[in-house]
């Protein structure tokens, strides 16, 4: 059956009225969403940034308190599109958006810097993101996903004053060559240069490796039509290269959670050490790499807890 432009079965409403239990059968009731269609309430929006104009969407009150989901290398802001109606049927201003060179954002580059630059880096991703958070209130509670959160932070890090609480969902959860601590492939992940591994990326995603349900498996092969080769390159070269901000990130005096699911590319272990080094709480959910697809209820309850702790 053809799912309907929302036919995810939980009643959006304030996760707050959820127990453990409650939030756990929703996820597992999850149905094959149709990811061209936003949710109710969703809109889509474009925000200026150095790197060019990034695709975003919004959901809930302006005026709200904001909660910014950043997407990781070939993801999109869509990978949040279970999430963000229920952060605001919650209270909150939940926002995401499309990486520079990823989907929607893919006209956004090095080169449309000033000055222009040859590679997508780390400065790039640190200050289209700060341009994002400058574009409303501050300060935000802060989810970086993936490659996203060593972007979040380093931001958090660098300018304290504008994150009120910090989410790592998925994170590389060492620094330097972050692929090493990946489960099978890992010992072997260093000898393959930037382009080899997108390429590897790119395939395993396609061929849905990952055993996603088949409308999400359609929606991301079609996205791949627009993000840029060469970002996806140049951020495997960035994970190579994960900074330590271990040290910095337990002195900050904010809420911070750390959140994997148990089938994750990198072990519970790791992630669970990382959260233990920086003083952050856990959260391991059923699934793997992707929370914020295959348990959204859990996640938006972990972020709003952090949230109000804030």
């Amino acid at each position: 059956m053809q799912p309907g432009p929302y036919s995810y079965r939980a009643t959006i409403r304030d996760v707050r009225e959820l127990d453990d239990v409650t939030a756990r059968a929703l996820d597992a009731e999850l149905d094959d969403v149709d990811w061209e269609h936003r949710p109710p309430g969703v809109e889509k929006i474009e925000i200026a940034a150095p790197s060019g104009p990034l695709s975003a969407l919004v959901a809930g009150d302006p005026a709200a308190p904001r909660v910014l989901l950043v997407p990781g290398v070939t993801g999109s802001k869509e990978d949040f599109s279970l999430v963000l109606p229920l952060l605001a049927a919650s209270g909150f201003r939940a926002e995401s958006y499309d990486l520079a060179g990823q989907y929607e954002s893919w006209a956004a580059g090095p080169e449309r810097l000033s000055p222009p630059r040859a590679r997508y880096d780390h400065e790039l991703f640190v200050d289209d993101l700060l341009a994002v958070i400058g574009a409303g209130g501050a300060p935000v509670h802060l989810l970086g996903y993936s490659f996203a959160g060593t972007i979040a932070a380093i931001v958090a890090t660098a300018h304290p004053s504008l994150v009120a609480s910090l989410t790592l969902l998925s994170t590389p959860p060492m620094s330097g060559q972050a692929f090493r601590g990946v489960k099978v492939l890992g010992p072997i992940s260093g000898l393959a240069p930037g382009q080899v591994g997108a390429a590897l990326m790119i395939w395993g995603v396609r061929n849905n490796l990952n055993k996603a349900p088949q409308h999400r498996v359609e929606f991301v092969r079609r996205r791949f039509a627009h993000t840029r080769r060469r970002s996806v390159a140049d951020i495997i070269g960035l994970m190579k290269r994960t900074p330590d901000l271990d040290a910095e990130l337990a002195a900050l005096p904010i809420p911070k959670l750390v959140v994997a699911g148990e089938h994750d590319l990198w072990s519970v272990e790791h992630h669970r050490a990382f959260a233990d080094r920086i003083g952050a709480g856990m959260l391991v959910t059923a699934g793997g790499h992707s929370p914020s697809e295959d348990s959204p209820v859990e996640l938006t309850r972990a972020i709003v807890a952090l949230a109000d702790r804030a």
